[in-house]
């Protein structure tokens, strides 16, 4: 299971987790080694968020600190992209379409030996 994988199933079970998950220690310490970790959270409408992930609670709505967006530009520009900070920002779950969070190679290679 790569990295990306781990975050889109600890977060999904945990904003599922209706708390009669007997495993329910394992994911909330499965998300904590995601905490103050770079995220990049891809959302319905095409636009990305870029930050350090923050929390997430029980309806899978995620915080991400010193945000970023990231959104596809419309006219003839020299990027592609169009950028602006926001800081603090909460991305809803019914919103989200991907997760990604950044880890080292050591870290990556550890989690494909994890049994899940």
């Amino acid at each position: 299971m790569d990295t990306e994988q781990l975050a889109q199933t600890s977060v999904n079970q945990v904003g599922s987790s209706d708390g009669s998950n007997p495993n329910g220690s394992n994911v909330v310490a499965r998300v904590k080694n995601l905490l103050f970790r770079q995220m990049l959270v891809g959302i319905s409408d095409g636009r990305f968020f870029l930050g350090t992930f923050y929390c997430i609670d029980r309806q899978g709505n995620i915080i991400l600190q010193d945000a970023v967006e990231y959104r596809s530009t419309r006219r003839s520009s020299p990027s592609p992209m169009e950028q602006r900070g926001l800081g603090l920002i909460l991305i809803p779950f019914s919103c989200r379409i991907s997760c990604h969070v950044g880890c080292s190679i050591e870290e990556q290679l550890s989690l494909l030996s994890l049994k899940v």
